[in-house]
């Protein structure tokens, strides 16, 4: 049974911007959206940027280095530039800390 483990807290996410976390030798973006939380692979299918960098609106994270979109909940590409998914990952919220499961 896939395992959770804690890699932040909730109020180190910033609202308009993601955060990056590395865990092992793997860098995850976690976001807060409406309240809520989600994890993506941490870099951009394009060129690798730092999706955890990048500014979040509209439920949207655009990627700092060359502007790609991606919905926060889904990772799912936003307009034209990308046709790739970026990883989305689940997550649990125990009191006050991001559990991801990987």
């Amino acid at each position: 049974m896939p395992e959770f483990i804690t890699i932040a807290e909730v109020n180190q996410v910033p609202i308009d911007r993601g955060l990056s976390v590395r865990v092992g030798d793997r860098e995850f973006a976690l976001f807060k959206l409406d309240g809520q939380c989600y994890a993506l692979d941490g870099r951009c299918p394009h060129r690798g940027g730092p999706l955890g960098e990048g500014l979040v609106e509209n439920g949207r994270v655009s990627c700092p280095l060359h502007g790609w979109e991606f919905d926060v909940k889904t990772g799912a590409p936003v307009g034209g530039n990308s046709k790739k998914t970026v990883a989305c990952f689940p997550i649990n919220v125990v009191n006050g800390k991001i559990q991801i499961q990987i």
